[in-house]
């Protein structure tokens, strides 16, 4: 394995980072029970990964149903509580520490079992998953019943395929 090509051509390098405070409120709320802080999107990082904090609150249950996706891995790093993941094979309730990498085309899932929970959620290479979370969020916030071809078509619109 080699280095990726060149994305920076300067001599002297430059100041260009971004700080993100660990107290900002969350940039989403989904159905009262998850905040979702949007770290580094797709959008901001120039396609090469997108970086969420996805905490849970203490009602357990919620996350989606096994599935995978075509264009992107997805890492999981519990930071606190305890976070159900899925490997596609197997159910594991993940303590902090714990980490789980999946390539693109892997089944996984997340839940949360127990109660408060808060992992890193990382997408590579980036993607708008904000609209696809932003989304969800609409649908649980308003009550509304989607068909199962509204539902194949949001993911489908989102790389998100049900298994």
């Amino acid at each position: 394995m080699s280095y990726p090509k060149e994305l920076f051509h300067g001599d002297k390098g430059e100041v260009s980072g971004t700080l993100w405070s660990g107290g900002s409120p969350p940039d989403l709320v989904i159905g009262g029970r998850t905040n979702v802080h949007y770290l580094a999107t797709g959008e901001s990082t120039g396609g090469q990964y997108g970086l969420y904090r996805w905490d849970m609150g203490s009602k357990p249950g919620g996350g989606p149903g096994a599935h995978f996706h075509r264009t992107m891995s997805e890492s999981f790093f519990v930071l606190s509580g305890t976070v159900g993941l899925y490997d596609g094979e197997r159910w594991v309730n993940a303590a902090p520490g714990d980490f789980l990498f999946v390539p693109p085309g892997g089944i996984h899932a997340f839940s949360n079992p127990e109660g408060p929970g808060s992992m890193l959620v990382l997408f590579a290479p980036g993607a708008p998953r904000e609209a696809h979370f932003e989304e969800l969020a609409e649908i649980v916030a308003s009550g509304r019943q989607l068909s199962e071809e509204e539902w194949a078509d949001l993911y489908h619109r989102h790389d998100q395929y049900v298994v």
